[in-house]
């Protein structure tokens, strides 16, 4: 049987994420919740500098390196090698996005819960399931696991 390990790829502005995480949960099946992982409290630049939006991008590359950004980015890439599934949620962002395509990238099952509104994405088709149906979603991954 497939661990049930899931890695929820969304943005913090993505409303439904909080929803999400709790449905494929109470399918009974594990998810790596990026803003309430395990070991730490949730990443956000303001933890770093509330000005993060006026970075330099020397600036940027300057905060990659901070302790608080390196456990967030060692916490989210652990999950994501350790998954068996990546769900996109959208509306997403950017990192988002690379995390669906380095999941697909190391042949990871990979989904996108689609959202109405959204510009269409070509990359996207490397997932192999897409649904505007949370209920869909869920059950495609329960039918990965065999439950």
């Amino acid at each position: 049987m497939i661990p049930a390990r899931v890695y929820v790829a969304a943005s913090w502005r993505t409303p439904s994420q909080p929803l999400v995480v709790q449905a494929i949960r109470e399918a009974g099946l594990t998810v790596y919740d990026f803003r309430n992982p395990p070991s730490r409290a949730g990443f956000g630049w303001e933890q770093i500098n509330g000005g993060w939006k006026s970075w330099t991008p020397k600036e940027y590359i300057s905060a990659l390196q901070h302790p608080l950004a390196v456990a967030g980015y060692d916490s989210d890439i652990t999950a994501l090698q350790q998954c068996y599934a990546c769900v996109l949620v959208q509306p997403s962002g950017r990192s988002a996005a690379l995390e669906l395509g380095y999941a697909a990238g190391m042949g990871k099952r990979c989904a996108v819960l689609l959202a109405s509104g959204q510009e269409p994405e070509l990359m996207l088709k490397c997932a192999e399931y897409m649904s505007d149906s949370l209920p869909e979603i869920v059950s495609w991954l329960t039918n990965l696991r065999g439950i």
